[in-house]
């Protein structure tokens, strides 16, 4: 099976920022999005979990989408979540993008109901697939299931790759199961596997992968960045391998923090901009002492993060 995937390599489950009053800060994340491309993404994954896109809502999501290509983010970078509870939301949202210039999208299934049957993820992915009909849309699943409650199976990815080979193109695991990632990848030639942990990007792409879409890369995309050159450039190697060593202690000392609240508290004190820390509920700051914590883990790991912008 050929790949029809116009995606591979680095991209950043991209933070929101946000002002005061809880609007996207859209200037500021057109900045981070800029200075991610600058330190080693290749791609940007914005409206993702990381980036609270279920805290917005359909209006918001559009004009996050127009509101950064309008400030100057190539179209063709980003790979927008689009995955909704409603199909009416999902279609929507995913026009959008595709009308913004995006050359993918990221598709959670629908995820309120759970113990869902293979038939019927099946039926709901169709179903925006036949509403959209649109040449240019590329999905990729997005396999969440200790968020999203709903896994994506084998046997749903076997049957929507038969119907619409030319559509589903890729999946981005997130579960943490290094063997259902590479498994996909083994099983389906051409379809391209992103990791959603950066310490599981290595052995996936040995297996057959193609990169990774997470959120410790929002502070860590040059050493994803460079794990991902040297691999693809040069094959095995010490060097490789001091990479890894340094990306996975990364990740590590992150995962340790809920992502979203510590991620933006390294940005804020990466950038001297406080706004970095505002956060939609139910999500939180982290503490004063959980904030020392996390500066005082990371900054022992010797690995500073690229000057802002």
């Amino acid at each position: 099976m050929s790949s029809h995937s116009p995606y591979k390599g680095v991209f950043a489950a991209v933070l929101t920022p946000m002002k005061a009053d809880l609007s996207a800060d859209l200037d500021l994340l057109a900045a981070h999005c800029k200075w991610l491309l600058a330190n080693g993404c290749d791609g940007l994954g914005v409206l993702g979990t990381t980036g609270e896109a279920n805290s917005f809502g359909l209006k918001e999501r559009i004009s996050i989408i127009e509101g950064v290509v309008e400030r100057g983010i190539p179209a063709d970078t980003l790979m927008p979540g689009t995955g909704c509870c409603a199909a009416i939301d999902t279609v929507n949202l995913t026009q959008a993008a595709l009308n913004a210039g995006a050359k993918g999208v990221l598709m959670l299934p629908p995820f309120f109901y759970k113990n869902n049957t293979d038939e019927g993820l099946f039926q709901a992915y169709a179903r925006i697939i036949d509403t959209i009909a649109d040449d240019r849309l590329k999905i990729y699943l997005y396999h969440f299931p200790q968020m999203s409650g709903v896994p994506i199976t084998y046997g749903v990815i076997e049957k929507l790759l038969k119907v619409y080979p030319e559509t589903v193109v890729g999946m981005k695991d997130s579960s943490g199961d290094l063997e259902n990632m590479a498994g996909a990848a083994e099983r389906f030639p051409g379809f391209a596997c992103f990791s959603g942990a950066d310490k599981y990007m290595l052995p996936l792409m040995r297996r057959g992968g193609v990169g990774c879409i997470t959120a410790v890369a929002n502070v860590a995309c040059h050493v994803d960045a460079e794990v991902y050159r040297l691999y693809t450039e040069s094959g095995e190697s010490a060097a490789l391998e001091a990479a890894q060593e340094k990306l996975t202690a990364l990740q590590t000392t992150i995962s340790a923090f809920p992502y979203s609240a510590g991620l933006k508290a390294l940005m804020a004190r990466n950038s001297g901009n406080d706004g970095w820390l505002n956060i939609r509920p139910p999500l939180v700051q982290l503490s004063d002492a959980d904030r020392q914590k996390l500066y005082d883990s990371f900054d022992d790991l010797g690995t500073p993060m690229p000057a802002a912008a």
